[in-house]
């Protein structure tokens, strides 16, 4: 009966998903399903505007990081994982070094790390903050369709806005949700 605990193991950063695909293919080749039964990358769904469009990205948790349930007392699980193109090693193993053993994560630290992941799978797609008090926004849906404003005031926990339209020549406050309005892109504007 294989004891397993997670590890941290380093990747190249933006490697991830890369060194994840590779590891499972690896593990599955080498028949180490009982040594290392999951890898996970733990990332959050998010919603972002993006020319007018809604889009729906994975952003990892922990850029850098994927994490590995294994058994490392079977030695060939261990040297296959620390093998695998884009992996640095793993995270806790002293100086980092191949021949140190790694250092597992403690039970708490798996649980609120995991815990984050399936609170996220359960929660519709989240909205990140892209908004800045002063930014200029054009407002994309709405009666106010088309204007544009500053934003005076991001209220995070209601993914709302309160933006300064200008109407009929005079500034007034408008609160939006993030979907309604799109982040102006003002480096084009320079010519």
């Amino acid at each position: 009966m294989s004891e397993y605990k997670w590890y941290v193991v380093r990747t190249v950063s933006g490697q991830e998903r890369k060194v994840k695909n590779y590891l499972e293919n690896e593990i599955v080749r080498q028949k180490l399903e009982e040594f290392i039964p999951q890898v996970l990358i733990p990332s959050e769904k998010v919603m972002e505007m993006r020319s007018g469009k809604k889009r729906v990205r994975e952003r990892n948790f922990f850029p850098g990081y994927v994490m590995v349930s294994a058994d490392l007392s079977h030695g060939e699980a261990f040297h296959t994982i620390n093998s695998i193109p884009g992996v640095i090693g793993f995270l806790g193993s002293n100086d980092g070094g191949p021949s140190k053993k790694p250092i597992p994560l403690r039970p708490s630290e798996v649980n609120r790390i995991l815990g984050k992941v399936e609170e996220v799978e359960d929660e519709e797609v989240k909205l990140e903050t892209p908004y800045m008090v002063g930014e200029e926004v054009k407002v994309m849906d709405g009666p106010f369709s088309g204007f544009i404003g500053n934003i005076e005031e991001v209220f995070e926990e209601r993914k709302k806005l309160k933006v300064m339209v200008k109407i009929f020549g005079r500034n007034t406050p408008v609160e939006l949700n993030y979907m309604q309005v799109e982040k102006l892109d003002n480096s084009s504007n320079n010519g």
